[in-house]
């Protein structure tokens, strides 16, 4: 897929995000938008994945370790044919759903139930372990947010990829310098995150989390790199592609309302327009 679709893509991504969380009334949007653009160049165009084949061998996993964040991966997925995407749009959080409010495994295609936040990366730690035993050929991506490097879990499973050189796994952290109580700097600082990274035994990047062909680019090349674990530190606005949302710490965890709703829809249909 070429950049100028997968921009396209990565609206229309959005466009499912703000449709579920509406339709739900309960949600998280602010970081769901923030990694939209991450989640499109993963499943559109990155990861060797088969969405009609989705526990293919050798296949590459996406962890979605900031799990409040679920509704960007599963939009993509049923973007990319997983499932059908009202199934998402019209029965997130509701009774009787699979479509929970966080990733669940029970849905083909997810690797994990996540969202107490920092087992997911201690997990994919695992899974890249595993796949080293196994000889198997996949790589582990997952994706963290920023608040949730506060968590002292994130940091042991850091420090054993880099002693089990694990070159299998890429960490990408959507750094949008928010969480629910506010400014990362105010309530717990995170940075330097890319330093920190190094320090554990990790190769890291500072990239622009909404700029498409540099995402393509980098997430190709930490997918190739073989001589240790890759951390992608996306540098994004919380809320992306809403402009009422954006960098907006009250967005992180409430739906619009019908008004809110369809002035973003209409900003998101506008924005795919301007690309055409």
């Amino acid at each position: 897929m070429d950049i100028s679709t997968l921009k396209k893509t990565a609206v229309d991504v959005r466009i499912g995000i703000i449709e579920a969380l509406h339709n739900a009334g309960s949600g998280h949007p602010g970081g769901s938008l923030s990694s939209a653009d991450i989640v499109t160049a993963l499943y559109f165009a990155v990861m060797n994945i088969d969405p009609k084949n989705p526990e293919m061998k050798g296949r590459d996993k996406c962890i979605f370790s900031k799990g409040h964040a679920g509704p960007a991966q599963l939009s993509a997925m049923g973007l990319r044919g997983y499932f059908p995407m009202d199934d998402f749009t019209q029965t997130l959080r509701k009774m009787g759903s699979k479509f929970q409010g966080h990733p669940n495994i029970k849905i083909p295609g997810i690797e994990m139930s996540t969202g107490s936040l920092g087992q997911g990366f201690s997990v994919a730690v695992g899974m890249a372990m595993a796949n080293k035993l196994d000889e198997d050929p996949g790589k582990i991506f997952v994706v963290l947010g920023d608040g949730e490097l506060q968590e002292g879990i994130v940091w042991e499973a850091a420090m054993s990829a880099a002693h089990y050189k694990l070159n299998n796994i890429v960490a990408i952290v959507d750094h949008n310098g928010l969480q629910i109580d506010g400014r990362n700097d105010d309530v717990m600082t995170v940075n330097p995150i890319a330093e920190k990274f190094e320090s554990f035994g990790w190769h890291a990047e500072v990239i622009d989390g909404h700029d498409m062909r540099e995402l393509h680019q980098y997430l190709a090349k930490a997918k190739e790199r073989n001589s240790g674990p890759v951390a992608l530190i996306c540098e994004t606005v919380k809320g992306k592609g809403v402009s009422f949302m954006e960098d907006q710490a009250g967005w992180h965890g409430k739906a619009p309302n019908d008004e809110q709703y369809a002035q973003a829809i209409e900003e998101l249909k506008a924005a795919k327009a301007a690309l055409e």
